[in-house]
């Protein structure tokens, strides 16, 4: 790779603006497409997401869990929707949320980060509960291979706030992150960049960004924002919740644009459309 991942999302964010599709193949949108909820009711749902987003969006997110859940042969149609997405030229998010410590996290950084990971995607989901440090491992084999990271910052989940707007010595907890973040693309920042480590933020967050004093701009982050569409992220929300770094944000959306499926002329129109919403 010949540049990092901060720079190539900045090149296809400009290219296509700034719509992350989601891929979630979960019982209930697999079913409404008319599908059995089975392996090969997966492969067609995520194989006709991959011919409707390719070339289209400027990121792809598929959800790890909805693979997982059919084990060895789940794991085997994401790894080909991966593929498939990297031949196509579109980068890729999985979102797996893996965090621990030590051994186990470089393992995971190999699994998913690593030079010789089966179907490595661009940029990998990290939980920083463990501490913002616990994640060092996928932090660095991240930089060596060209690679990002978005890190769990503020969720929408009711249950979230009561961790993440926590204080410590003065200090939030999703003000901690960001700091780790800021640190880490200290150097793409000096060069007027977007860093490479990302932060997931929700589109649905209302003022927590500005309640906790976040400085999203100064910290050079790529910001993941799931919830626009239909679990109520709106274009003016967008505006409000992420202020000066609303060109940082890139918007994920899956329900929205999923349940314009199964008819793939159906799912690119719709795409196209959430896009185009984004783009003005």
């Amino acid at each position: 790779m010949t540049q990092p991942f901060g720079a190539r999302l900045h090149d296809a964010m400009r290219a296509h603006g700034p719509l992350c599709a989601g891929i979630d193949p979960h019982r209930g949108l697999v079913e409404s497409w008319g599908l059995t909820y089975d392996v090969p009711g997966l492969e067609r749902f995520s194989l006709t997401c991959v011919e409707a987003f390719a070339g289209r969006v400027a990121a792809v997110k598929p959800q790890s869990a909805f693979f997982e859940v059919f084990g060895s042969r789940g794991v085997a149609v994401l790894e080909r929707v991966l593929t498939e997405l990297r031949e196509a030229d579109t980068l890729t998010i999985l979102d797996a949320k893996r965090g621990d410590i030590g051994s186990t996290m470089t393992a995971y950084a190999e699994a998913f980060l690593g030079a010789h990971a089966v179907a490595p995607p661009d940029a990998l989901t990290v939980s920083p509960y463990l501490g913002y440090e616990s994640l060092r491992p996928a932090f660095d084999l991240a930089a060596e291979t060209g690679r990002g990271l978005f890190v769990l910052a503020l969720t929408s989940n009711p249950e979230g706030a009561s961790v993440q707007h926590a204080v410590r010595d003065g200090e939030s907890v999703a003000a901690s992150i960001v700091r780790g973040a800021a640190g880490d693309n200290a150097t793409a920042r000096a060069r007027g960049e977007l860093g490479s480590v990302g932060l997931v933020i929700g589109a649905t967050v209302g003022t927590a960004v500005q309640d906790l004093g976040l400085d999203l701009v100064g910290a050079a982050t790529p910001v993941l924002a799931p919830g626009f569409g239909a679990q109520g992220g709106t274009v003016a929300s967008l505006g409000s919740t992420f202020g000066a770094a609303r060109g940082q944000v890139l918007a994920a959306s899956s329900r929205e644009i999923l349940g314009a499926g199964p008819e793939p002329r159906h799912l690119v129109a719709q795409t196209n459309r959430v896009a185009d919403t984004l783009r003005e």
